[in-house]
């Protein structure tokens, strides 16, 4: 079930319980004033509330607030795969931006304020069009009426090529995985500049396609080893999540754990 709708039902119970409460109080302690006239009251202070209503009060508060700051605010997530290496690490815990590309309702995910788009190299996470239960972060490099072609491993973007310029070898370490090293490159994509890898080891996947309105396509920064545009296509817009900005955490995932303090408070670009 979506963590969302979870917050959203003890939201509502959890409201419920305290408001029923107070009213229910409220009409008892309604008394009759010795001149015959209806005058309100209240409980008594040493009055002991039932257990649940204490839970409910206390809790209350709480959930809203986070309810509403994951929301419309900001929402974190944990990093599971390699995917975006050497950008983001197995392990990560990163805040994602949700005001940035517009204001949606949350849990039914409709967008009620359009503040801006994403943009050719923006880390972005989204809803996966197969299975939008599961959440997926990749790197957009297609906006709608763009087209792209993946040659030989070499991205275009309407005809010109995506510079990338050659920056060493990279070793990584998957889950389960023996270690592995890979070409690093410094690739542009408009005004933007991240590190992708190469594994000359894996098959190219080759593709050209040009994008639909309302759509975009992402790929993943470790090229070879991530499930992205190239295998099923694009990602619609009401998709969309928020655009990933801060590494707040970080643990050793693939390397048998400990606290990666070095990415701690990094910035994601």
């Amino acid at each position: 079930m979506d963590f969302s709708l979870i917050l959203f039902v003890f939201l509502v119970i959890t409201g419920l319980i305290s408001l029923g409460y107070r009213l229910m109080i409220e009409g008892r302690s309604t008394t009759i004033a010795d001149d015959g006239s209806a005058a309100g009251g209240t409980a008594p202070s040493g009055a002991t509330q039932p257990i649940l209503v204490e839970y409910a009060r206390a809790l209350f508060p709480v959930i809203l607030i986070v309810f509403v700051l994951r929301s419309f605010i900001v929402e974190p997530f944990r990093i599971p795969s390699g995917s975006m290496l050497p950008s983001l690490h197995i392990g990560d815990f990163i805040l994602v931006n949700k005001f940035k590309y517009g204001i949606r309702l949350p849990v039914i995910n409709q967008k009620v304020l359009d503040l801006s788009n994403p943009d050719r190299g923006d880390v972005m996470v989204f809803r996966f069009p197969n299975d939008p239960k599961l959440n997926f972060i990749k790197r957009v490099v297609g906006l709608p009426g763009d087209k792209l072609s993946y040659i030989d491993k070499q991205l275009h973007i309407n005809g010109e090529p995506a510079a990338a310029v050659a920056d060493g070898e990279y070793a990584f370490q998957q889950i389960r995985m023996r270690g592995q090293t890979a070409r690093q490159l410094r690739e542009t994509i408009g005004d933007a500049s991240h590190t992708i890898l190469i594994d000359d080891r894996v098959p190219g996947r080759d593709m050209e396609v040009e994008v639909p309105e309302g759509h975009y396509f992402v790929m993943g920064d470790n090229r070879d080893h991530s499930n992205d545009s190239r295998f099923w296509r694009f990602v619609p817009e009401e998709n969309v999540v928020g655009k990933a900005f801060f590494i707040w955490f970080s643990w050793k995932s693939a390397s048998g754990g400990g606290v990666n303090w070095g990415r701690i408070g990094s910035s994601i670009e």
